[in-house]
C-alpha cells in the first residue's frame, strides 16, 4: 500500500499551485531539477536573515554562526549517505564540478598511457567530457559499456569492458535519459577485481532511493542539491579518504591552504583542501532542509510510490500505438524517468504544445548525445517523476499528448 499521500504533499510547494494558460500546472520535469517545498524555501532565507557570514573567517558571531550552518549540512550529508566521517563529504557547485574535480585531480595524477577508462555509453555529458579529456591527454583508452535491447547493461558486457588495464569506471547510478538502474553494486566488486575504482554519479538516483556509499563500497560517489529539493549552485562529492587524501587540490585559494610563502604552499587538510573560496553557505543549509525534509517522508516510501506512478504512465503510453518508449518498458532496475517520441513529431513540438496545457516536460538529446546516436534517434521526450506527482498528472499528461497529435493533424 501507498504510504505517501502526494495530494497533501504538493500544498508544501508554493510552485504547484500555480497554473498555466489556465491548466494546473502539471510539472514532469524533475529529472532536470525539482521544485521546492516551503520549507526548504523558509530554511535559505531565515540563515539570510539571522545568521548569514563567512564561515572559517571570522570570530564574530555572525561567522561563526555561519560556520556551524555549513558544518550542520556536513554532517547531515554524511549520515544521509552513511559516509565514514565528515572528511570524506566535499561540497561543489553542482554533480559536474564533482565529476570534474575528481577528474582532473585523480586521473590526472594516477591514470597512465594506455591505461583503461570504462563509461557507459548511456552517460550525461558531465561524465563524458571529463574522461575525453583525461584519456588525451595522458594517452589512457576510453571505453564504453553498451545497452542491450531493454536498455540495460549485461554482466557478460561488463566483463567484456573491464580488464586488469582498466584504471577508472564511471556510471550513473540510473540514466537521466532511460530511466535504467544500473547493476552497479556488480560493477563495484568486478572493477574492483580487476584494480580499478569505481565513481558513481548519483545525480538521479539519490532523491529517490536510500544511497549507503560503505554498503556499496563505492570509491566516490557525487550528486546535487537541486534534483532533491534543495538549490541550485551545491553539489556533493564523496571519496574515501585514503583516496582524497593522496589527490592533489583542485583549485587554489583561500581556506584551502595551511601555510603560503613566496614560493610555495602547504594545503589544509580533508575537507578543505578541495574547497577552495568563500562557500555557498546558504546552499548548504538549503540541502539540509532538503534532506531532512526526505526523511521525514521516507526513501522507501518515494521509491514505492514512484514505482506505482512509474508503473500506471507506462500502461497508459503503451497503450498508444503511435508512443515509442525508449528504454526499459517494464519496472525491473529502472525508475522515474520515461523518455518517447511519437511516430512524424518532433519532440521539441510535443514538449512547447504539452506546454501550453500546463504539462512541463523536457525534450531533447538530454546531454547525452552518445546515446542518441546510439538509439538512433535524435531526441526524445522525457517525463520525469517525484514524490509529489499523481496519477492524475499522468492522466493529464496523456490527455496533452493526445491533443498534440489533434493539434498537429493526426487526429486523437
Amino acid at each position: 500500500m501507498d504510504k505517501l499521500n502526494p495530494v497533501e504533499l504538493k500544498k508544501d510547494f508554493p510552485i504547484l499551485k500555480e497554473s498555466i494558460n489556465g491548466n494546473k500546472l502539471v510539472y514532469l520535469d524533475n529529472g532536470a531539477t525539482t521544485q521546492k517545498p516551503i520549507q526548504v524555501i523558509e530554511a535559505i532565507n531565515n540563515y539570510n536573515k539571522l545568521s548569514h557570514g563567512n564561515p572559517h573567517r571570522g570570530a564574530h558571531k555572525l561567522s561563526v554562526l555561519a560556520t556551524t550552518e555549513y558544518n550542520l549540512a556536513k554532517e547531515s550529508v554524511k549520515n544521509f549517505i552513511n559516509a565514514n566521517n565528515i572528511e570524506e563529504i566535499i561540497f561543489t557547485k553542482n554533480t559536474t564540478e564533482s565529476l570534474n574535480l575528481i577528474a582532473l585531480s585523480y586521473g590526472m595524477e594516477f591514470v597512465d598511457e594506455n591505461d583503461e577508462i570504462v563509461l557507459a555509453i548511456s552517460e550525461h555529458h558531465s561524465n563524458i567530457l571529463p574522461w575525453q579529456r583525461v584519456a588525451k591527454e595522458k594517452g589512457a583508452i576510453l571505453k564504453y559499456m553498451y545497452l542491450d535491447k531493454n536498455g540495460r547493461i549485461t554482466l557478460e558486457e561488463i566483463k567484456n569492458k573491464i580488464t586488469n588495464k582498466t584504471k577508472i569506471v564511471s556510471i550513473a547510478q540510473m540514466s537521466n535519459v532511460l530511466g535504467t538502474v544500473h547493476p552497479i553494486e556488480e560493477i563495484i566488486d568486478y572493477a574492483h577485481k580487476m584494480g580499478s575504482i569505481v565513481i558513481v554519479d548519483g545525480a538521479q538516483s539519490t532523491p529517490h532511493m536510500k544511497i549507503d556509499v560503505q554498503n556499496l563500497n563505492v570509491d566516490f560517489f557525487v550528486f546535487s542539491a537541486h534534483k532533491m529539493l534543495g538549490p541550485m549552485g551545491m553539489g556533493v562529492l564523496y571519496g574515501k579518504k585514503e583516496l582524497l587524501e593522496n589527490m592533489p587540490p583542485f583549485l587554489m585559494g583561500g581556506d584551502m591552504i595551511e601555510y603560503v610563502y613566496e614560493q610555495n604552499a602547504t594545503f589544509a587538510s580533508l575537507p578543505f583542501k578541495f574547497e577552495a573560496g568563500t562557500q555557498n553557505v546558504e546552499g548548504a543549509v538549503g540541502l539540509r532542509s532538503a534532506i531532512d525534509y526526505l526523511k521525514n517522508i521516507g526513501l522507501d516510501n518515494i521509491e514505492y510510490h514512484e514505482k506505482l506512478l512509474t508503473e500506471y504512465a507506462l500502461d497508459k503510453l503503451l497503450t498508444l500505438d503511435y508512443i515509442n518508449i525508449q528504454g526499459p518498458k517494464d519496472l525491473e532496475k529502472r525508475g522515474g524517468i520515461i523518455s518517447f517520441t511519437i511516430d512524424n513529431i518532433h519532440p521539441h513540438d510535443v514538449a512547447s504544445i504539452l506546454d501550453s496545457y500546463g504539462v512541463a516536460i523536457r525534450a531533447g538529446h538530454h546531454c547525452a548525445q552518445p546515446l542518441m546516436r546510439y538509439l538512433n534517434v535524435p531526441a526524445t521526450s522525457r517525463a520525469s517523476f517525484y514524490f509529489y506527482n499523481t496519477k492524475e498528472d499522468v492522466d493529464q499528461l496523456i490527455a496533452g499528448i493526445k491533443n498534440v497529435r489533434k493539434w498537429l493533424g493526426y487526429g486523437s
